[in-house]
């Protein structure tokens, strides 16, 4: 038995992905429709597929809710493979601008929305180029695995950081090394963290800092997508190592350059701790009907 799946189509700096509204929570995809939907050959093509709950109506939603009782939209997201993620940086933002298109919610200018995740309640708010999300406290992850890729000739140690979901960031000496990268294969991790990561290669500009604000390349291999153009909690977790690596005096503004545009990322005080803010565009790019069996 078929049905008609009314799809978006939208990206932010080119991570791209296939958002549906479901408001009840009765439309739950497999992971096998959603490997075939984001099947770029095949099927739409994406880098995740993200479904629209009210917060209520789904069990993951309910510690959303009681976490912050105006989360009343949960952004479920899922990896091209069908696995669950637990949070998205670029998903977040083109997540609220698909809520705002739909009628779904408001954001005036000045206030925020909350956004329940499996990463806890993210707020979004708007900015002159896009969106920004809050994306909560981060830490340092533990260990410097060491980190093998294709055409990278030697192993690299890593640095372990968690943002709502896990990365491990990994410097390079250039640009040669950052463009000579095949991530088209799956960087290998020495100790492999139970439930993998995604993996970032960063490369500082000349100078780093520039207007005080500090600059790096990246890009990024993410846990069951694959190399994507942009991964926004990758472009955190990236600009959080080299302020790491930097030490005293490091900046808490940065641009990350990512294959698909450029991200702004600024860690900030807030009550409970050090918080970390990621900025940039988010856009609709067209509207579907698919039949799924």
């Amino acid at each position: 038995m078929s049905f008609d799946l009314r799809f978006t189509k939208g990206q932010g700096t080119g991570n791209d992905f296939v958002l549906f509204s479901d408001p009840e929570g009765e439309s739950e995809l497999t992971p096998t429709q959603i490997a075939a939907i984001c099947d770029r050959h095949f099927g739409v093509g994406a880098d995740g597929v993200i479904r629209a709950v009210r917060s209520a109506n789904l069990d993951a939603g309910a510690a959303a809710l009681a976490e912050n009782p105006h989360a009343g939209w949960f952004m479920d997201y899922y990896n091209s493979d069908g696995s669950v993620s637990e949070m998205c940086g670029n998903g977040i933002r083109v997540f609220t601008k698909y809520l705002l298109d739909q009628g779904l919610a408001d954001l005036h200018p000045g206030d925020e929305i909350a956004i329940g995740t499996r990463a806890s309640v993210r707020t979004v708010s708007r900015t002159s180029n896009g969106f920004q999300a809050d994306l909560g406290l981060w830490r340092l992850d533990g260990g410097e695995p060491l980190v093998r890729a294709k055409q990278l000739p030697v192993a690299r140690p890593g640095l372990g950081i968690d943002v709502g979901n896990p990365h491990i960031v990994v410097a390079l000496a250039d640009d040669e090394e950052l463009e000579s990268l095949d991530l088209g294969f799956q960087p290998i991790l020495d100790p492999e963290p139970v439930h993998g990561a995604n993996i970032e290669f960063v490369v500082p500009a000349e100078p780093l800092v520039d207007d005080g604000v500090g600059r790096i390349r990246m890009r990024v291999h993410e846990r069951g997508s694959g190399e994507t153009l942009s991964c926004g909690t990758g472009a955190v977790a990236s600009a959080l190592a080299v302020r790491h690596w930097a030490g005293a005096g490091a900046p808490n503004d940065w641009r990350v350059q990512v294959p698909g545009g450029v991200l702004g990322v600024r860690m900030f005080q807030a009550d409970d701790g050090e918080h970390v803010a990621l900025s940039g565009p988010a856009e609709l790019v067209f509207d579907g009907v698919l039949t799924l069996a």
